[in-house]
């Protein structure tokens, strides 16, 4: 079952298990700002399988990292990679190390939460350039009321209506531990958000809860449904930013990307780029 371990937000990696060791690899391809220049392209990584994100050479990290290279004047070679357990493995395979099968690393790693808690774990990695706020939301049938208030009242509509989740994730996590519990019988599991969305539409479901731009993916224009950020004491994360990491003595390239991707959010591409995918675009604050 595919999880959701693009996020950090579980707080913890699955228990390795022993792995051969490395053996020995040509010389990384990723590369400071200078060699990156000389070479003429940017080498970025992207997730594979991650709509709306990344998938199959498309979507909206695809085409922010196009945009990022253009505006350095640079081609652009997206490498799709395959998420690991946890956050801390893909830094290592996408960014500072490469995978221990022989995938090298990349110059620059899209969709990379901007947390201090991540930050402090990783020192070989630099994470900057926040580009987008992710939420937490619940599409839901428009029967339900708002999900609002405290999990008591905003929640209890589920010890009785099916809510589907992608497994391990935050909102799997939250809804199986909150009320004690008590929504455990009616919390469905699924390998993607887009496999919930689905049932959601077949009316099996009354809800979903994941992140608001997978569900705005997976739902389209389905107006039958009301999209609608998790709002709750409870839910003590309900939105983190998305943005890049570089190797972490490349501080010349990060601050290059970020100064190109201000001018992206200044003159709107990053905004144009999210509406082209039926996405709600949040700008996160610096």
């Amino acid at each position: 079952m595919k999880t959701d371990r693009r996020h950090f937000l579980l707080g913890a990696g699955a228990a390795g298990a022993s792995r051969p060791p490395c053996p020995p690899r040509a010389q990384s391809a990723a590369g400071s700002l200078a060699e990156i220049r000389q070479r003429g392209s940017l080498r970025v990584a992207v997730y594979n399988d991650f709509a709306p994100y990344s998938n199959q050479g498309k979507g909206i990290d695809v085409e922010l990292a196009q945009a990022l290279g253009k505006q350095l004047g640079l081609a652009t070679q997206v490498v799709g990679y395959n998420a690991d357990e946890d956050m801390d493995d893909d830094l290592r395979n996408m960014v500072w190390k490469g995978h221990y099968l022989g995938a090298q690393p990349s110059d620059v790693m899209m969709h990379v939460p901007v947390d201090s808690y991540l930050q402090g774990k990783n020192d070989k990695v630099k994470i900057f350039g926040p580009y987008h706020l992710e939420t937490i939301a619940v599409a839901r049938v428009q029967r339900i009321g708002q999900i609002r208030g405290s999990a008591a009242t905003a929640l209890e509509v589920f010890t009785r209506e099916k809510i589907g989740v992608e497994g391990r994730s935050l909102a799997d996590a939250f809804l199986l531990g909150v009320l004690s519990g008590r929504l455990r019988e009616n919390v469905v599991h699924f390998a993607s958000v887009a496999a919930a969305v689905g049932k959601l539409k077949a009316g099996e479901l009354a809800a979903v809860m994941g992140p608001r731009s997978e569900i705005e993916a997976a739902l389209g224009k389905d107006a039958r449904f009301v999209i609608e950020v998790v709002q709750m004491p409870e839910l003590k994360i309900n939105s983190w930013p998305l943005g890049m990491a570089v190797k972490a003595d490349e501080g010349e390239l990060a601050d290059t990307l970020a100064g190109a991707l201000r001018e992206l959010q200044k003159n709107g591409t990053v905004a144009a780029i999210f509406a082209r995918h039926g996405i709600t675009y949040l700008q996160p604050t610096q």
